[in-house]
């Protein structure tokens, strides 16, 4: 199986959910303040970041969407840290322009975002707001939590984020407190203080040590008075996003990018009536799995959303619906039996999926009339296994992916594949959109896969060789037995063009 897109299915989807569809609004974009952002050069870069003990550096091209939409955040970011005198300097490199600078930092895509700290060379793994970029700076730099001395330290902390948790000790050097600083030096994505002053803890109401969890949504405040490491962790997974959280590109990244892996999505249009009424039903269900599972809101009416909806097989006609959705190992989406959206009904849906009494849902296409009128033919989940199970055959099957750059590369060869065998009796040459049709058996990591179901045998083989008539032909003439092995030389070249051609064609997505 060749790299290309070599991320397994859990990345794949995503990277689906974070980058939805090609309209990014970014409408602020040149509105934003970016006189505090540094534009470097490959002339002023080495100067500034050898000159500043820290320097926060994106990686951007004129045209990508994703950038223009981070652009106002990002100079806003900037903006913030030098009024407050920081030495955290935020710089933009043009990467269509300075490509030496883009090859020497290895950037794949955009916005690639690189922190630059005392001569060590970081990935920026933090959030896109505002908020998220100097929380996250912040802890890089500084220490894991803000000492809080007075009442006005903790009422400037409370403004720095829609969350901030607080360790309030009476002994702020005892055990507790050392496990609640190395837990806040490893979350990024929220402001952290700690305090044992007497007129801090009687403004927070605290009488023993207590972590208190800050928020503004839901019931604005969590309290943890049993604390252990493990407990620190599990209380803030469990309170620091909403009990439903609204879908969008602020929010992508901590939804998928967190430690709960089991999802469960509510598609609806806000426009309708019945709005509310359902988005209660699903905050009740919501409310008892807390901490062991995310409820997200996608609404349907945002264009935004049309690829979300396409993934899991939806169409705006079909909501208001629900899907369960599970990042562990390898990704599964499940359905519930009942359309009706009732808190009782979204409990028991998820407790059969705990219970592990649910299938996945797989999605299919109906068959087309003429799926074996071309010399490749064309599968879909309702006929694959008859076609591929039949034993008289040996069958190829490549498993693509409609918007895969080296899928379309492969397009052409494949066809004169096809041509190649049409009159063969014992060969069928055949495709499957693997995004519209999903396999239980089958589990496609990268696009393309192609597989050989030979005759007479229950073997699956995998090709492993060049994507060329010639390669594929043995293939299928050999029955597998000359799957391809790629030289070492070869295989990074094929590597590096299937990455090109992928980022080449999420640019064009966005």
């Amino acid at each position: 199986m060749f790299p290309g897109f070599t991320q397994a299915a859990i990345l794949a989807v995503i990277i689906v959910l974070t980058q939805t569809t090609k309209h990014i609004r970014c409408e602020d974009a040149s509105n934003a303040d970016e006189s505090h952002v540094l534009a470097l050069t490959k002339d002023t870069f080495d100067d500034i970041v050898k000159n500043n003990k820290h320097v926060l550096v994106k990686f951007v091209a004129p045209w990508c969407g994703h950038c223009k939409a981070l652009t106002p955040a990002y100079a806003a970011a900037a903006k913030q840290l030098a009024e407050a005198g920081s030495e955290i300097k935020l710089a933009s490199v043009d990467a269509t322009i300075e490509q030496d600078l883009a090859q020497k930092f290895e950037v794949k895509g955009y916005p690639t975002i690189k922190f630059f700290s005392d001569g060590t060379t970081f990935e920026y793994t933090g959030g896109r707001t505002q908020d998220d970029i100097v929380a996250w700076l912040k802890k890089k730099t500084g220490p894991a939590a803000e000492e809080l001395k007075s009442v006005d330290d903790l009422n400037k902390l409370k403004q720095a984020g829609d969350v901030v948790v607080i360790g309030a000790f009476k002994d702020a050097d005892g055990d507790t407190a050392a496990s609640f600083l190395q837990v806040a030096k490893t979350l990024d994505g929220m402001p952290f203080g700690i305090t044992s002053n007497a007129d801090v803890l009687k403004e927070l109401d605290v009488k023993q040590d207590t972590i208190v969890l800050i928020k503004k949504f839901d019931e604005g405040r969590n309290d943890l008075t049993t604390i252990d490491e493990g407990s620190i962790r599990q209380f803030i997974q469990e309170n620091q996003l909403p009990t439903v959280v609204d879908f969008n590109a602020e929010t992508a990244q901590k939804i998928f990018g967190g430690d709960i892996k089991v999802h469960v999505l509510l598609f609806a249009s806000k426009k309708s009536s019945e709005y509310e009424k359902i988005r209660e039903e699903f905050k009740s269900a919501a409310k008892i799995y807390r901490g062991k599972t995310l409820f997200v809101s996608i609404d349907s009416d945002d264009e935004e959303n049309e690829r979300v909806l396409e993934f899991f097989g939806l169409k705006t006609s079909d909501v208001p619906a629900v899907r369960l959705i599970t990042l562990k190992d390898e990704m599964s989406k499940f359905k519930p039996e009942s359309s009706e959206i009732k808190s009782e009904v979204l409990v028991d849906f998820v407790k059969a999926f705990f219970d592990g009494k649910l299938k996945p849902h797989l999605l299919t296409q109906d068959i087309p009339e003429d799926w074996d009128k071309t010399p490749v033919k064309i599968l879909v989940g309702k006929n694959f296994h008859e076609v591929v199970q039949d034993k008289k055959k040996t069958v190829l099957v490549t498993f693509i992916a409609p918007w895969c750059g080296h899928c379309k590369q492969l397009a052409p060869i494949y066809e004169q594949l096809g041509e190649k065998f049409k009159d063969n009796a014992d060969i069928l040459i055949a495709k499957m959109d693997a995004t519209a049709n999903e396999l239980e058996d089958i589990k496609v990591q990268s696009f393309p896969t192609i597989k050989l179901f030979p005759k007479d045998s229950d073997e699956v083989i995998d090709y492993q060789g060049e994507r060329t008539l010639e390669g594929l032909s043995k293939f299928v003439e050999s029955n597998g037995k000359e799957a391809g092995n790629i030289p070492e030389e070869t295989a990074e070249q094929t590597e590096e063009a299937d990455e090109n051609a992928e980022t080449e064609t999420a640019h064009e997505d966005l």
